[in-house]
């Protein structure tokens, strides 16, 4: 997770309301962003994370993590989640390629056994 709410949060739930993927949570009564369903906004219509675009505090009680290694593993295993999820599409496409891999194969080998 890239991005934590800090001590300075007044609980004014405007960074809960313009997440688009519900990523903030309460937790005995203050805020906390779920690291499992926090994106970033990368990959959204936005082009800064909307959690620190709607905090009025402006000092920002929402920062990103100072720690590089946290946000890469976060990144990582977030990305790997999305790509075992798509294993019906990988097997699809391996089944899809090989098969018309081997009607090319099968071509060739019969237009060359012609000549």
């Amino acid at each position: 997770m890239a991005y934590k709410i800090t001590g300075q949060c007044i609980t004014c739930n405007l960074c809960d309301s313009v997440c688009p993927t519900d990523a903030i949570k309460k937790v005995n009564g203050s805020p906390w962003i779920d690291p499992e369903l926090c994106t970033n906004c990368i990959g959204s219509i936005h082009t800064v994370p909307q959690c620190i675009a709607g905090c009025p505090t402006c000092d920002g009680c929402v920062q990103i993590s100072t720690d590089y290694w946290e946000s890469w593993f976060s990144t990582y295993e977030r990305l790997v989640k999305k790509l075992t999820k798509k294993q019906d599409y990988w097997e699809k496409w391996f089944s899809v390629y090989s098969h018309k891999f081997s009607e090319q194969l099968q071509k060739r080998q019969q237009h060359q056994a012609t000549f």
